[in-house]
């Protein structure tokens, strides 16, 4: 099995709804996030590739012009935007476009990361 896998940086704000008063999470704050992709294939393409790289711009397209610099509660339209959550939510936009997606990874710190692998 061959395995790729690219990573994508943005800037974004959200809020937890819910927790307790006193939660970090419960307050209006802001991440720098890391979003990775991977794509995974038991054959390489007649280039040689699981994915050719330039195929993924258009995540990074959908990221600065989504995403990048905004209020995720309002673009996501969720009030539980949790690492967990993003993770699907890139699973399922990367899926619908690249058969070949097999697992995304959202950090929101250098400690902590969610993946959402089917």
């Amino acid at each position: 099995m061959y395995t790729i896998t690219k990573e994508f940086h943005f800037s974004a704000s959200h809020q937890l709804f819910g927790l307790p008063d006193e939660h970090q999470c419960a307050r209006l704050h802001g991440h720098n996030y890391i979003v990775v992709v991977e794509l995974r294939a038991e054959e390489l393409n007649a280039h040689g590739f699981v994915r050719d790289y330039l195929d993924l711009a258009e995540l990074k397209r959908y990221i600065d012009e989504k995403l990048d610099h905004r209020h995720l509660n309002d673009v996501l339209g969720d009030d539980g935007v949790t690492a967990e959550r993003m993770a699907r939510h890139f699973y399922d936009w990367c899926a619908a476009r690249w058969p070949e997606v097999s697992a995304i990874k959202v950090s929101e710190t250098p400690k902590t990361w969610a993946e959402y692998r089917p």
